[in-house]
């Protein structure tokens, strides 16, 4: 075996320059597939936690079925069961609590349907990266009693500004009127259009006086302390209420069941990377098929005098499959050596998207985006290249097999 080895490696370069195409081809496939899953996965990470900051958080403890039916009478009834639950588990970075409820919303020229959401405010900056996005005055306070702070489009909808005055009016928890003045405080804008113009955000103890809500909720809100937590703090979490009795009237819900518009955004674009890195890695395979066919066509005669010396077809093809590991071996490696550095340089300082800082602000994104390191990205790119290479190369060397030496020998 090791002479075989030894003896791949010397054919290698009986065509230098061939052969340094060929490993060029497979290190800048290598490269480019390490560089892009990163960049694919943390552009993914990013996505994400700007998303679980504006609205759902990474975790929500709802009550059974609240998710799929937004009725008000599906509530928390007792939240600081909840919160002690959340206090002992490892992994939670903050929580908070919120309620909701669709109601009417009136200023003095127009009425529209919206979600009134009551916001613990000392604990809702904590998950919720909303209040950054106040445009215009500022988030509630601990001291609001009748503070609102509305979203850009539906300010501009209702034609109200700060300091203006809203009812809301809608159904509350005991099938009450549910009645509310406040007062506009804040003017936010997220850069989600549904977002801004579907919500009013209030205080949550006004919200509860209002909706007869009885020190109930209809969500607790958890932030993980990052996303690869979220799966152990969930199923802590679930243990735990399961523990204290409390599992078949609440459900813990992550972050992909809250948004599942997200998850398949992801989904389309992870296919449509996918389809990428494919067609890339099949140029690279051909390259290899094209690399391989010359060299059998090139020691047909040498393949000849192999077999009239005894040397079996297997033992040709063994070698050959062997000039072949070793190439695409070199290659990748030497790929996913320069594509590691070239990514951690990226992860490090990040990479600025020009002109594009104030729309990803608009959304909660920051304005330099950064690849993320991992052993996903680092291996599956390259392991995929080396699969496909040696199934390629797999051709050209089992035509060997078919030689006769006497008429090998005579090829020109």
């Amino acid at each position: 075996m090791l002479i075989d080895l030894k003896i791949a490696w010397r054919n290698l370069w009986r065509n230098p320059r061939r052969s340094l195409l060929t490993l060029a081809a497979i290190a800048f496939a290598s490269v480019l597939l390490v560089f892009m899953l990163s960049w694919q996965l943390g552009s993914y990470d990013t996505m994400i936690n700007a998303s679980v900051r504006i609205q759902t958080g990474h975790l929500q403890v709802q009550a059974a079925g609240y998710e799929e039916k937004k009725e008000i009478w599906r509530v928390v009834e007792d939240p600081s069961q909840v919160a002690a639950v959340l206090e002992d588990t490892a992994g939670v970075a903050a929580y908070t609590f919120r309620a909701s409820a669709f109601s009417l919303v009136s200023s003095r020229e127009r009425t529209y349907g919206v979600l009134v959401r009551g916001l613990d405010p000392g604990r809702e900056t904590a998950v919720s990266s909303v209040a950054q996005t106040v445009r215009a005055g500022r988030f509630l306070s601990a001291g609001d009693a009748t503070g609102a702070v509305v979203g850009a489009l539906l300010a501009r909808n209702l034609k109200v500004g700060l300091g203006d005055e809203l009812v809301v009016m809608g159904q509350a928890r005991d099938g009450s009127i549910a009645a509310a003045v406040l007062n506009v405080v804040g003017i936010f804008s997220s850069g989600q259009d549904d977002l801004d113009r579907g919500v009013l955000q209030m205080p949550l103890q006004t919200f509860q006086e209002a909706f007869a809500m009885d020190g109930a909720v209809h969500a607790v809100v958890v932030r993980c302390d990052d996303l690869g937590t979220v799966a152990s703090v969930q199923a802590a979490v679930a243990g735990a209420l399961g523990a204290a009795g409390a599992d078949r009237e609440l459900a813990v819900l992550d972050w992909m069941a809250l948004m599942p518009g997200l998850v398949q955004s992801i989904q389309l674009d992870l296919v449509s990377g996918v389809i990428f890195y494919l067609i890339l890695v099949v140029v690279v395979a051909f390259s290899i098929l094209n690399t391989f066919l010359m060299a059998v066509f090139e020691r047909t005669r040498e393949f000849g005098v192999f077999m009239a010396l005894g040397t079996s077809p297997a033992r040709l093809v063994r070698m050959l499959m062997l000039e072949s590991a070793v190439m695409t071996l070199t290659g990748i490696l030497v790929g996913i050596f320069l594509g590691v550095l070239l990514t951690a340089y990226f992860q490090r300082h990040g990479i600025v998207i020009p002109g594009a800082a104030e729309l990803l602000a608009q959304y909660g994104l920051p304005a330099r985006m950064h690849p993320k390191l991992s052993w996903l990205s680092v291996c599956l790119g390259p392991l995929v290249v080396m699969v496909l290479t040696l199934l390629t190369a797999l051709y050209p060397a089992l035509r060997v097999r078919r030689l006769k030496p006497v008429a090998a020998m005579r090829a020109v």
